[in-house]
């Protein structure tokens, strides 16, 4: 692989092409360019200051597992590294500046203390969202629709964003910005922190519950929780356990899974996309 450039003029400049391309091919916003720079200029800080002399798919890992055993970075923040250091070793191979293009291993993303019988697969949880997907378009009644892109929303902020669902019941209309899709989170002890809402899809739907937010304001007190019942109410634990529930039948998944179960899904999600991909 590519002898690892002392020059860090160099480094920048074959970054920056690298990101030029990505942006005509995958249509990248500034967050996103901005985040696979810092990816980048970072891999090769650590590649200078370890010694390393090849960035070869080997090196990349070691990388990978120093972010997850020693950085204790999340789980979506170590996938998104993983796609951009993918994209850009093939993007030094494309080019001619690297002789092969490596495979570069999964690192393992399993959390110590986690319950792996319970946490559902990749296949499980696609299985569950196409439930949810389905019985929203079959739907000819607009109230049971509503509902149902309701439970859309709340299930998908707990897998993809990994919400507690105390937080999820927490949440205010006001803590939702339509503009720049920033969600307020707000935590047990006060404490409180803004999460963007990634997937274009997901801020649709929101921005649609949002505008039907109005039929289920029928009691003053509870207007401005974002997340109400039939009734007008703030939803309960309890009916969140019960709208997981039912749709985990839907999607045929026996495991006794809960709520949290789907929080935590996500890191064995992209465990498994990421073998697939590699394979």
């Amino acid at each position: 692989m590519e002898q690892v450039l002392n020059q860090k003029g160099r480094q920048k400049d074959r970054i920056e092409e690298f990101i030029k391309i990505q942006g005509k091919e995958r249509g990248l916003d500034e967050r996103t360019v901005k985040a696979y720079r810092l990816d980048l200029e970072h891999l090769y800080q650590w590649f200078r200051e370890n010694g390393f002399t090849d960035l070869d798919g080997g090196t990349i890992e070691r990388y990978l597992k120093y972010l997850i055993n020693e950085r204790k970075l999340r789980t979506s923040t170590i996938t998104r590294k993983y796609r951009v250091f993918c994209y850009y070793t093939e993007y030094l191979f494309r080019q001619g500046i690297s002789s092969s293009c490596p495979v570069i291993e999964v690192p393992s993303l399993e959390v110590e203390g986690e319950k792996p019988d319970n946490v559902l697969s990749k296949a499980e949880i696609d299985s569950f969202f196409i439930a949810l997907s389905r019985e929203y378009e079959d739907l000819d009644n607009d109230f049971r629709k509503r509902i149902c892109l309701r439970d859309n929303v709340m299930m998908e902020l707990l897998f993809y964003h990994g919400l507690e669902v105390s937080e999820l019941l927490r949440l205010h209309v006001s803590d939702y910005d339509k503009k720049t899709g920033i969600l307020v989170i707000r935590g047990k002890r006060k404490g409180q922190r803004e999460i963007r809402l990634f997937s274009r899809n997901l801020r649709k739907k929101m921005e649609l519950w949002l505008d039907i937010h109005t039929y289920f304001e029928t009691q003053d007190q509870y207007q401005t929780y974002l997340f109400l019942s039939k009734m007008g109410r703030p939803l309960s634990m309890k009916m969140v356990i019960c709208i997981f529930d039912k749709y985990r039948i839907m999607a045929g998944i026996e495991k006794e899974s809960t709520p949290k179960d789907l929080k935590c899904s996500m890191k064995r999600y992209a465990q498994e996309l990421m073998v697939e991909r590699c394979s």
